[in-house]
């Protein structure tokens, strides 16, 4: 292994930007099997598939519209 190495005529990766990063997400049992039942249906990773969906959904700023309802529990 060298001292020394001269990266002065190096060039930054091209790829950089499409690295992912690795997180830890909880997803709900039914929605993990629908996604992987669709992987499985397209030939990809379910894992694929699902960054694939958020990144479309990132790309087009998709809104969520959340309503809450009361529980039936609420007393």
């Amino acid at each position: 292994m060298r001292k020394h190495y001269d990266f002065s005529s190096g060039r930054r990766n091209p790829y950089a930007k499409r690295l992912k990063k690795q997180v830890t997400i909880r997803i709900d049992e039914p929605t993990l099997v629908y996604f992987k039942d669709l992987a499985e249906r397209v030939g990809m990773p379910y894992q694929t598939l699902i960054n694939m969906y958020l990144r479309d959904c990132a790309e087009n700023r998709k809104q969520l519209r959340l309503q809450w309802r009361p529980s039936n529990d609420a007393a």
